[in-house]
């Protein structure tokens, strides 16, 4: 069919015949209508004489509007065609998914006539002496559809409530009210479009999914992908709701169950109101276009997103939701539940394969990075990118690194800052005690996934890849430095969570940003530092007032989360003694780190000092016996010499590394033994 004109009566495929018949059907039905608003059918055709060419056509498709029964006789031939067609024709699968009946569908397409040709709208304006309205009114489809074998109120009303029809002017009297046609549900029924349609939906045919070649499924999604298909057939469920990690495979789940049952997929960001008039253009919008409706929910931990019932939809929904937060409402009470667990490292370094190609660096070196698959898809690309930067044919490990760091900076910068992870544990003046800790820590990351196959069956059930380490000491005892080295020595990217950020002064919102924060870096597999994190993890207190009870409750929400975590976590806190029990009980590793002592003050300072100094070896060692400055002081008291030394245009020397002792002692309000030990 083509806008603005008749439609031709050459043969067509099946679903663009029985939409013409049926748009001619409801043209039969205008034509009644108008002709006897006018008085007779030549009055119409004079005053309207656009509509000649549509007649013409009703006549050769086999209506005879001279015989009154015009509409009825293209009625009867499509519902032949509905019988005998094979393949999907939209309509009658609109039909019987919301069981409707030739009237309904003839007011629909009537409805939406000037959709079809602009000039219908003079015609409606006409005939309801409304100038500036060029669709029909409630009152003037309820009396073309008023009969013996009609209702016309009761086929409006029934459209309005599937969505099918919008009816809008609520101040004016219902007879008054403009009625349309949704533009989406419109350009469904017409056909043979695909991608986005709206900002919240999008259409991909099953040609498109065919195209994307074999998917990579999930382990556990193999088990029940095969009998599910009949179970919908059968109308058994009502809906298919997976869970998991986001990018972590779900849609690729249940558009492979879109394939499997011969259909596309109908991508919904679901409305965050479940009385949204959206939810309604769901059910329609699948069935037309014969699609699986995948509705994508977020709701927060300890929430629920609400789905009412999907009217007019003939195939049940699939639900993509992630690990946290509940499902309710109409539309899932039948509903099963499938939950994926995160890749294991043989899916990953399919995902790898299939994403890279060859040349390429080897899959199962790439499998160590621990992502969701949608996240893997997305690195590749970009390292593709950083590869052609390189001037490279092919892609490195450096290039994947480089890509995942770009996917880590958008996800995670608005909570979470960004640390170099740099250095080794041989940078670290600790004990040899604190030293065999980090060690083990390494360790406990590196093989955090091959460890429960490692223990007996009871344990490995309880066993998570999280690790939870707890930094605790004075500040400037080279915790945050031990982070880094940590970040370094695992080569993974390390971000420390902005607390200013995170923490919110209303209910409920400081537990979704940390819920946010710790579900991205999950995702992303990323070395996650609460720094001074004692601001968060501190003791539950007696409840005496309600900023008692909500801080104790952010407290537990913490506690929870922590010990569900599945990504390596560090915290430090120079306040250990504040810090709740329940949270070091959680903790996999606790390490402390105490403040220096002469010999390892000593070895902090020859890390420090630049090659080359001037120093005095005596001064040295009296500073370091003597002074007894932390990690952090002594950085800070060497950045000071160098300034010093800098503006003098020398190396540094004595003098400047003695003044910036004094410094450092004025700072914190002490006396510098160097000072008391020369009056002396």
């Amino acid at each position: 069919m083509e806008s603005a004109t008749a439609p031709r009566t050459t043969d067509a495929a099946p679903p663009a015949q029985h939409l013409r018949w049926m748009l001619l059907a409801a043209v039969g039905r205008l034509l009644d209508g108008a002709a006897i608003a006018l008085g007779t059918e030549d009055a119409l055709l004079r005053e309207f004489p656009f509509l000649g060419p549509w007649r013409e056509a009703l006549i050769a498709a086999g209506g005879d509007p001279a015989a009154g029964r015009a509409a009825q006789a293209l009625e009867e031939k499509a519902a032949a065609l509905e019988g005998a067609a094979g393949e999907h024709l939209p309509l009658r699968a609109l039909r019987r998914a919301a069981a409707l009946d030739a009237a309904h569908l003839t007011m629909l397409l009537a409805t939406g006539l000037v959709e079809e040709d602009a000039r219908f709208g003079a015609l409606f304006s006409a005939l309801q002496g409304t100038p500036h309205l060029l669709r029909p009114t409630a009152g003037l489809l309820e009396t073309w559809w008023r009969g013996p074998d009609a209702d016309g109120r009761g086929l409006l009303r029934r459209l309005a409530q599937l969505g099918l029809l919008e009816v809008g002017g609520g101040d004016l009297p219902r007879t008054e009210r403009p009625v349309q046609v949704p533009a989406l549900l419109w350009d469904a029924l017409r056909g043979g479009f695909d991608g986005v349609l709206a900002p919240w939906v999008r259409h991909l045919p099953l040609e498109r999914l065919a195209r994307e070649g074999p998917l990579v499924l999930p382990e556990t999604a193999a088990a029940w992908l095969e009998p599910l298909p009949a179970l919908m057939a059968a109308a058994e469920i009502q809906a298919v709701i997976v869970r998991g990690p986001r990018h972590g495979g779900r849609g690729t789940v249940l558009r492979a169950l879109a394939r499997a049952l011969g259909r596309g997929a109908l991508e919904v960001e679901a409305p965050a109101d479940a009385y949204d008039a959206r939810w309604r253009l769901v059910g329609p919008l699948a069935t037309l276009l014969h699609a699986l409706p995948v509705v994508r929910l977020a709701p927060a931990a300890g929430d629920a997103a609400e789905v009412p019932e999907l009217q007019g939809a003939d195939v049940a929904a699939g639900i993509v939701v992630g690990r946290k937060g509940g499902v309710t409402g109409a539309g899932v009470a039948r509903a099963v539940t499938v939950e994926l667990a995160p890749a294991s490292p043989a899916e990953r370094a399919a995902h790898w394969e299939a994403a890279l190609g060859s040349p390429g660096p080897r899959s199962g070196e790439l499998a160590r990075f621990r992502m969701t698959s949608g996240h893997i898809r997305r690195a590749a690309v970009l390292a593709r990118s950083h590869a052609a930067l390189r001037g490279a044919a092919a892609v490195a490990v450096e290039d994947v690194r480089a890509a995942c760091r770009s996917l880590h900076r958008q996800e995670l910068e608005a909570l979470a800052a960004p640390l170099d992870a740099r250095g080794d544990f041989g940078d670290l003046a600790v004990t040899g005690e604190t030293l065999r800790e980090l060690r083990h820590l390494e360790a406990r990351c590196r093989l955090r996934e091959a460890l429960p196959m490692a223990v007996g069956d009871a344990l490995a059930r309880s066993l998570t890849p999280g690790v939870r380490a707890l930094f605790q000491g004075p500040s400037g005892t080279g915790k945050t430095l031990a982070a880094r080295a940590l970040a370094a020595a695992l080569e993974m990217d390390l971000y420390r969570v902005d607390l200013a950020a995170v923490v919110n002064k209303y209910i409920g919102e400081t537990e979704k940003n940390l819920s946010r924060v710790f579900g991205v870096a999950e995702d992303l597999d990323v070395v996650l530092l609460l720094d001074e994190g004692d601001a968060l993890l501190a003791r539950r207190t007696q409840v005496g007032n309600a900023n008692d009870r909500y801080a104790n409750l952010e407290t537990n929400f913490l506690l929870q989360r922590i010990e569900a975590y599945e990504g390596i976590l560090l915290v430090t806190t120079n306040a250990a003694d504040l810090v709740d029990g329940a949270f070091q009980r959680r903790m996999d590793v606790v390490i402390s780190f105490r403040p220096p002592d002469p010999a390892e003050r000593w070895a902090i300072w020859q890390l420090h000092l630049p090659p080359g100094h001037g120093v005095e070896a005596a001064l040295l060692h009296r500073i370091a016996s003597r002074c007894a400055l932390t990690g952090g002081q002594i950085r800070n008291a060497v950045l000071h010499a160098s300034v010093l030394a800098l503006d003098q245009g020398g190396p540094v020397g004595s003098a400047h590394v003695e003044a910036a002792v004094e410094r450092e002692y004025r700072k914190s309000g002490g006396t510098c033994p160097l000072r008391a030990a020369a009056r002396s």
